[in-house]
């Protein structure tokens, strides 16, 4: 059973907005969500329609829509910019807006002027920063300001250059009790929920265990209480290796690629456009 379908079987307004007391409310019950990368109105869309109850609008965008080798070159205008159209295109979906590199590391100051732009000009419902630490107290900086926070742990994209690269992280026990332990931390500062990337299922279990919000994985294992991919990587649409723990249901990349070749050769061919394409 979706979150969606919860919600509106559960006596509330059918087709209300999914809250964050809705996710909650889905991990008491036992029941598994899912959470969807979207970078545009359409996508956004129909994600949506399908019933998909949160949107991230992930810095990921720097690397699978705008071309950048990482997320780091990400900046809060180009997510303000994204994270706009998918506000527009979902009308009943939690949205979620990353807060990029450098608007927010400096501290809770900055974390709140940022996440209130998130807010206010990209019309998110949430927002979502990475790392424990320091980061525990500018999410309860922005949860006392009355702004949704999301946290993320483990594989931190933009501390990349810190990891030496995109590695699996918690491997030993130190690291392994220390996620543990940040995730404990960010759930009292009111996080209301947290992502775990790329750790050992274990660390998953641990977590989810631990904690009273969700937990949404990305290569944390099957324990979480939901899993989030990014809309590329599911549909096929991503060119190279992938991580481990993408699973693509669909070959969409081939699809288009059978589809422009087609157009091309009609085209050459004169076979397009034909009679019933003309005015």
């Amino acid at each position: 059973m979706s979150v969606h379908s919860s919600v509106d079987g559960a006596g509330a307004r059918p087709g209300r907005p999914v809250s964050i007391h809705d996710l909650a409310a889905a991990k008491a019950r036992g029941e598994r969500f899912v959470m969807v990368t979207a970078y545009d109105a359409g996508s956004a869309a129909l994600l949506d329609e399908l019933g998909v109850p949160v949107l991230l609008v992930g810095d990921s965008l720097g690397m699978v829509v705008l071309g950048y080798d990482s997320t780091i070159p990400v900046t809060l205008d180009e997510m303000l910019h994204h994270t706009r159209a998918v506000s527009r295109g979902a009308q009943h979906a939690l949205v979620v807006g990353d807060l990029p590199f450098g608007s927010y590391q400096d501290g809770p100051s900055q974390a709140l002027s940022s996440a209130v732009r998130m807010l206010k000009e990209g019309g998110a419902a949430a927002v979502k920063l990475e790392g424990g630490g320091p980061m525990v107290a500018a999410t309860a900086h922005l949860v006392r300001a009355g702004i949704p926070v999301m946290g993320h742990l483990g594989l931190t994209p933009q501390s990349v250059h810190q990891f030496g690269g995109f590695k699996v992280q918690g491997r030993d026990q130190q690291a392994a009790d220390r996620i543990v332990e940040d995730a404990v931390a960010l759930a009292d500062a009111g996080a209301f929920a947290v992502v775990l990337e790329a750790v050992p299922a274990d660390i998953g279990r641990r977590v989810t265990e631990a904690i009273a919000v969700p937990t949404i994985g990305i290569g944390a294992g099957p324990d979480t209480d939901a899993q989030v991919l990014v809309w590329h990587d599911l549909l096929g649409l991503t060119a190279g290796r992938l991580p481990r723990f993408v699973k693509a249901y669909a070959d969409l990349r081939a699809e288009i690629s059978g589809a422009i070749k087609s157009f091309q050769s009609e085209v050459a061919d004169g076979e397009y456009p034909g009679p019933e394409h003309t005015y």
